[in-house]
């Protein structure tokens, strides 16, 4: 292979080219590229920079108490490592879906300035793969004006709209090491009821949207009786590898992108890395694609699986704030949501334990709390499943909804809903088991 030497550095001296008062986009999930965050930070001639990003993996230095006085996070999905930033003010948050992330970029509406990319190793023609995380970075590095690389042999070199020539980078340099990793914990009884109940509304020749995380992992899981299906989705994890390899997932019923996984960005285990490298089978796209609603409604059978923190019983369904505290963001919930009612078939499930805090608290509530940002409203929400059964809500009045939803809460918890809804709605529910 081989390099424009001239554009090849280290860490510090690629970062050289940023200048104070920009805007600057971070490549995000396993993508992340640290050490161009790290030689950032210790630019301390650097000041007023802002950073977009979605959630981030490894260390945020730009958000520790030396430089958040010179470097503002602003998230359009909030991770683990922004959330206490967030909360305590010296960070910020742009609620906003994910399919409408790359139109802030090329319109304008986020003036980019910069892009700090993570990439792969150039192939013969000199065109480097954003890899792992296509998503909002396709619109970021094409609307940057300057872009830098970090070069990274362990990146895979996806197939898709991925492609960044090697010239259109101002500085690069280059890494050999692994990318942040997620594994998904041994999944508990309730997450084993929960998949259990999706995994029996996915019929043969359905197309997934599903995500990381212990509940996706048990649906996904307990589908290897089933046949032909398909994984359109603006994310997927090793689970889905298993399911290819057992041949349950084809892709041959899709219209739309047949025979082909599509997806905007993975995260997961190393496995997963190394079967997206180079895997035509797998179209990356950016999230203005993937979770276009227009796009979607013409998917048949197109299953679409989500989490929420709360519901109340009119079903509006909070997923991205604990309260007033931001926890994720919008993200790509909506979009699918409303794409998976209008498919032909289609299913948009919203699951959730019915508990949190290890009991004390149920999901299932009579009011959000304040603060709480309604995602999914009540006139979108269909399917709300939990470890005690799966209701729809589509078509169901006010008081047929709060029945259907606390026959899947918790029992500790059903006679207090039902004296709350009662008070709220002045009608009584009769007796509930």
């Amino acid at each position: 292979m081989s390099y424009e030497f001239q554009k090849m550095a280290s860490a510090d001296e690629a970062v050289r080219v940023l200048k104070s008062g920009m805007n600057i986009f971070i490549h995000g999930a396993a993508a992340t590229p640290t050490p161009l965050l790290e030689a950032m930070c210790r630019r301390v001639d650097l000041e007023a920079i802002r950073l977009f990003h979605m959630h981030t993996e490894g260390p945020a230095p730009f958000l520790e108490a030396g430089c958040r006085d010179r470097f503002t996070s602003v998230s359009l999905f909030t991770g683990k490592p922004a959330r206490q930033a967030v909360q305590e003010g010296y960070a910020d948050f742009i609620p906003v879906f994910l399919s409408d992330i790359p139109s802030l970029f090329r319109n304008g509406n986020i003036r980019l300035d910069a892009a700090l990319l993570q990439v792969s190793p150039p192939d013969r023609h000199g065109f480097c793969s954003l890899g792992t995380s296509v998503d909002s970075a396709r619109a970021a590095a094409d609307s940057a004006p300057i872009l830098i690389a970090e070069i990274n042999r362990q990146m895979p070199r996806t197939h898709g709209d991925s492609m960044v020539p090697m010239s259109s980078f101002a500085a690069c340099f280059e890494t050999d090491r692994p990318l942040y990793e997620n594994h998904v914990s041994a999944e508990t009884p309730v997450e084993a009821a929960i998949g259990e109940q999706i995994a029996r509304l996915i019929e043969d020749g359905s197309t997934l949207q599903t995500g990381i995380g212990a509940i996706p992992a048990a649906v996904l899981s307990r589908l290897g009786s089933k046949t032909d299906l398909g994984v359109h989705s603006e994310m997927f994890s090793d689970g889905v590898v298993d399911l290819v390899n057992a041949g349950v997932i084809t892709n041959r019923r899709k219209r739309i992108y047949p025979g082909q996984i599509v997806t905007s960005f993975v995260t997961g285990s190393r496995r997963l890395f190394d079967f997206v490298d180079d895997n035509p089978q797998v179209a990356f796209l950016p999230c203005d694609i993937t979770n276009d609603t227009n796009l979607l409604r013409k998917i048949d059978r197109l299953v679409a699986i989500n989490s929420a923190l709360q519901i109340d019983l009119t079903g509006q369904v909070c997923a991205d704030s604990l309260g007033h505290k931001i926890y994720s963001g919008i993200g790509g919930q909506m979009d699918f949501m409303r794409g998976a009612a209008m498919s032909d078939g289609g299913r948009p499930i919203i699951a959730l334990p019915s508990t949190a805090s290890g009991g004390k608290f149920s999901r299932i509530v009579a009011e959000l709390k304040p603060g709480a940002g309604v995602v999914t409203t009540r006139g979108h929400v269909h399917w709300v499943v939990t470890e005690y059964g799966a209701v729809n809500l589509h078509g169901l009045s006010l008081r047929q909804r709060g029945e259907q939803l606390i026959s899947i809460a918790h029992p500790d918890f059903r006679s207090e809903l039902k004296t709350q809804i009662a008070a709220i709605r002045h009608y009584s529910m009769g007796s509930q088991e």
